[in-house]
């Protein structure tokens, strides 16, 4: 049995419910992709009829960044939009705007994807926007294989499903951004400290002074095509050998 929230709740209720599981998923994960991954499976449980979701991630410049589906024919469906350029997702994402097309074959919008879709026995489908704050991160869509799956309601509880979801990958985005920017920081000051160590070594050595040092470590670098760091590292290993 699917875990679709039982539809006589009322709506309130429905969204409490779903948002307090996806929070308990979600809030432990660290990775952008592995939360799409879930995003996705709890929209197709939770939306009736639905046959598979998928999100697609977009960056400030219109770049996708990242893409999930929950199913091989989300994942062709939604690959025709990006191949073509057009198609639901990417209209709900540059409208923030719900778009729903309740007979895919019939649809005029975009014609080229419903053609391609339609051998899929995808007849349906709903996408919201992704917006947390300012920022339109995505959209999120489910399909139904049948037509005039979705109506009003389906369309309120997605759009509260999509706000929910892209507060947590706004905060996980933040939070993989934070940790990405903190490693680097902390190989910036290993290098700095690795090629300081490395400067004295020479400066003691050869009895030249800093910038010669560090001009010898540069030159060697560029003749032997290595990066400054690993030079530095071998002049440091080079010389702990020698004390030995």
């Amino acid at each position: 049995m699917r875990g679709s929230v039982p539809a006589d709740l009322p709506l309130a209720d429905e969204l409490s419910a779903v948002f307090a599981r996806m929070s308990g998923l979600l809030l432990s994960e660290e990775t952008v992709s592995t939360a799409v991954r879930l995003i996705t499976s709890l929209a197709t449980d939770t939306i009736a009829e639905t046959a598979g979701a998928g999100v697609t991630l977009i960056d400030d410049s219109g770049r996708r960044t990242t893409a999930g589906a929950s199913d091989p024919l989300v994942e062709r469906a939604d690959s025709v939009q990006y191949e073509l350029d057009q198609g639901p997702c990417l209209t709900a994402w540059a409208g923030r705007t719900v778009v729903r097309i309740d007979d895919i074959p019939t649809d005029p919008r975009w014609p080229q994807w419903s053609a391609a879709v339609e051998p899929l026995g995808l007849r349906a489908s709903l996408s919201a926007p992704l917006v947390a704050g300012d920022a339109a991160l995505g959209a999120i869509k489910v399909y139904a294989h049948r037509p005039h799956a979705y109506g009003g309601r389906a369309e309120r509880v997605l759009t509260m499903f999509a706000a929910q979801a892209a507060i947590l990958l706004k905060n996980i985005q933040s939070y993989e951004t934070a940790q990405r920017l903190s490693d680097e920081l902390r190989g910036a000051l290993r290098s700095r400290d690795l090629i300081g160590m490395a400067k004295g070594v020479l400066m003691a050595r050869d009895g030249v002074d800093e910038d010669v040092a560090f001009a010898i470590l540069a030159s060697t670098a560029q003749r032997e095509h290595k990066r400054l760091k690993d030079v530095a590292h071998a002049v440091v290993k080079s010389a702990g050998r020698r004390r030995r």
